[in-house]
């Protein structure tokens, strides 16, 4: 015989429970308390009724977590798109005491935003009975707004008496659900994406046309296409990946768009890719109907397995097994060269502890935890609560797939009704790795511009193989896909306007001197650059070319009288120039930098300009958190707010571009400095030996041929894709490892408070 009744709740947030009664059984009314006794909490996660729309469509992506103290317990799988989802997800959990209810909260996931509150519960496990199980049905709460109705989650709950155990049973049960929740962030394998083109797309404009770009989402992963312009058979020619969580798979969201200025854009169509239909460890060629609209998407899909990503404790990780890293070694070995070209190396990191962080709750404490990101790797570790000195004692381990990648490591607080708080982050590119030292790392602000409070201790290991990461480097550099939206700022936009201006005066200041060669502004430097050694003298007669194979190639050069003035010395190179010159001045360039450098010579300077405004951005980005209020000149121009984003970017893209070409020949990099040495030797030989018709005939052969061969790839520019590895000049202040103050360390403090 069913009965229901209301449970009290612990903070005046009503829920129903519906209770199985049976004559047969203990009630929970019966035992005390105090009972030192364990409990076991088996809870089945039903599903959710009528919840709270937070999104813009009218719906939202729901999840739920549950505590008991300050701890979450459990965490569930996101359900997309659904008021009225289904989970039908099992927990156990290991209670100490009755007193502490259980706290369920129910949030929209938003990606790469705040995950928006959708309501919360609790439920008093002391009026549950034993043995029995219990179908319960929460009423959703906000306790800002007690009066909104937020929807109803229902559970089956079962508890149970576990005598006899011991008290540490807890905690390895805490440990446990620890290791499952954290074991949820590590896929299972790889999805590749290509997206090729689109066919017959919907006119969306006035002009017939459209403006069309894609968006992918599997889970919580998103990508957004590049905006093709004004056409309806676009190609884009992108590729990226995906991670599979799932073993079964799981089902991709296509949505294609028209881009609109000022306005929002508009719905082409939908599509969707079932991940469990598709065979692994093969290329399959999809051509998807638009649903709700017009048109077809053409797509490369490719499942493979997973790549080597774990999480353990500090004592057992793979590096310290001979074994293992024996293995690991040989993987990524010279002779391995064409094996898998993109698994590049192997990277350990060891997240030990922090220091010194900053105190986020108002008990003056913190409740931190780490995020280590490779790339689209993302990884936890588990939160150490009420602490400003957390110790971690975890081991992570990626793939490489790109050796001038950077390591993000950042610390949270973990906060119990909102999202998480910043605390501190590092940025740290792997080429700038010493393996094996164990260093204190000074955490710096969001934007990487500036010290904050604390320092975290890891210890890094990376293993690659040198000549894939150089092959690799001429490839497209994987797009993030959680990156900050771009937004409209003065001081940015001034930083970027003085970034060009700068090296847009390289080439003026350049310009001025040569013309002032010509206008003889300096004699002494006019003299120096007309005039050479006057022994040089050119013979009368025929002079070839020094190439072996460019002998018919036969100069007359001019007879000069035995008195005549000295030569000139832009006649003599002009005269004599040759094409394998241009790599060659510029490999004689690279080298002599490098020779600067080794003799303790350097001429690099630190570039406190970049760091001046860098801390200019940040102190304006300080007062318009502090100060929202204010509306100044920028959000008067809200009209023509795209249009200066986007020359905020160009101006940025340009300066970079310079800046990049700069620190290739300053050794920023020494890595991509050598393997431009080797790049400029091998040119300068080929177009030694080689003549120059043959060379641009194998170009054009091989550019004519390329779609014939691979219909399907991706084109790409080599010089780019080197360039793009290459640090601008705000991303060297970015990478900048601060060194840590010792006399603000907890533990120095220790010590010398003994004394």
């Amino acid at each position: 015989m069913l009965d229901s009744y209301r449970l009290k709740s612990v903070c005046s947030l009503p829920f129903v429970c519906h209770k199985k009664i049976n004559t047969v059984g203990t009630s929970n009314a019966d035992i005390p308390l105090a009972d030192p006794g364990m409990y076991q909490l088996d809870i089945t996660l039903r599903r959710g009724q009528s919840l709270a729309a937070r999104d813009r469509g009218g719906t939202s992506d729901p999840y739920v977590k549950f505590k008991i103290g300050r701890k979450e317990v459990f965490r569930s799988k996101i359900i997309h798109k659904n008021l009225n989802p289904v989970w039908e997800e099992k927990a156990c959990i290991l209670v100490e005491h009755l007193r502490e209810p259980l706290y369920i909260k129910v949030f929209d996931y938003d990606f790469g935003l705040q995950d928006d509150f959708m309501g919360s519960a609790f439920l008093d496990l002391t009026q549950l009975e034993l043995n029995r199980s219990t179908d319960v049905s929460l009423t959703l709460k906000d306790p800002h707004y007690p009066d909104h109705d937020l929807g109803i989650i229902l559970l089956s709950v079962i508890l149970t008496p576990k005598e006899g155990e011991p008290r540490d049973v807890f905690q390895t049960q805490s440990l446990r659900l620890s290791d499952q929740h954290r074991k949820s962030h590590l896929w299972r394998g790889i999805v590749s994406i290509t997206l090729i083109e689109g066919r017959d797309l919907k006119a969306m404009d006035s002009n017939g046309l459209s403006d069309p770009y894609v968006k992918f989402r599997l889970g919580h992963q998103k990508y957004k296409s590049k905006i093709m312009p004004k056409t309806l058979n676009p190609q884009w020619r992108e590729q990226f990946d995906f991670h599979l969580y799932e073993e079964r798979g799981g089902i991709i969201d296509i949505t294609a768009w028209d881009k609109d200025a000022g306005k929002r854009d508009d719905f082409i169509g939908r599509c969707q890719v079932d991940l469990s239909s598709l065979s692994r460890e093969q290329t399959h060629k999809l051509e998807l109907q638009l649903e709700e609209g017009e048109g077809h998407l053409v797509l490369l899909v490719t499942l493979t397995a997973s790549a080597t990503v774990s999480i353990s404790d500090l004592s057992v990780h793979s590096l310290e097994d001979q074994k293992e890293r024996g293995e690991i070694l040989k993987r990524y070995s010279p002779l391995k060269i064409f094996n898998n070209l993109k698994d590049v190396g192997f990277l350990q990191v060891r997240v030990i502890r922090a220091e010194g962080l900053m105190a986020a709750d108002v008990t003056g404490k913190s409740d931190p935890f780490c995020v280590v990101e490779l790339n689209n790797d993302r990884l936890l570790t588990h939160t150490v609560y009420k602490n400003l000195n957390p110790e971690w004692n975890k081991v992570f381990t990626f793939n490489i797939k790109d050796i001038h990648s950077v390591l993000e490591v950042t610390v949270y607080d973990e906060d119990r009704d909102r999202s998480a708080d910043f605390l501190g982050r590092v940025a740290i590119p792997l080429l700038s790795i010493q393996n094996g030292e164990q260093k204190a790392y000074v955490l710096k602000n969001k934007q990487l511009t500036g010290p904050t409070k604390g320092v975290i201790y890891l210890e890094i290991d990376v293993i690659f193989n040198a000549v894939k990461a150089s092959l690799r480097t001429l490839v497209p550099k994987e797009q993030k896909y959680i990156e900050e939206e771009n937004r409209l700022s003065k001081q940015l936009l001034l930083r970027n306007f003085i970034r060009t201006k700068r090296c847009v005066m390289v080439l003026v200041n350049a310009a001025y001197y040569v013309n002032s060669c010509f206008d003889w502004d300096s004699p002494p430097r006019s003299l120096a650059a007309f005039v050479s050694d006057p022994r040089t003298k050119q013979e009368e007669g025929v002079v070839h070319s020094k190439s072996p194979h460019r002998m018919t190639h036969v100069f007359k050069a001019p007879a000069l009288p035995q008195d005549s003035t000295p030569q000139s010395l832009f006649l003599f190179v002009v005269w004599n120039f040759e094409l394998y010159m241009i790599p060659l001045l510029l490999l004689l360039l690279l080298t002599w930098n490098y020779f600067l450098i080794i003799s303790g010579k350097d001429t690099r300077q630190r570039d406190t300009v970049v760091e001046d405004m860098l801390e200019d951005e940040e102190e304006e980005d300080d007062k318009d958190d502090k100060d929202g209020e204010k509306k100044g000149f920028i959000n008067k121009i809200y009209a023509i707010q795209e249009v200066c984003i986007s020359v905020q970017n160009i101006l940025d893209e340009v300066a970079s571009f310079g800046e990049r070409i700069k620190n290739t020949f300053n050794w920023t990099v020494p890595f991509l400095s050598w393997l431009a040495i080797v790049a400029l030797s091998v040119f300068t030989v080929i177009l030694y030996f080689i003549p120059l018709r043959y060379i641009v005939l194998v170009w054009g052969i091989n550019k004519f041929t390329k779609k014939l061969r691979s219909p399907y790839a991706i084109d790409n520019n080599e010089l780019l894709d080197f360039l793009s590895r290459v640090p601008s000049d705000v991303q060297v202040v970015q990478y900048q490892e601060l060194k840590p103050d010792h006399s603000h360390s907890p533990y120095k403090r220790k010590k010398n408070n003994l004394g």
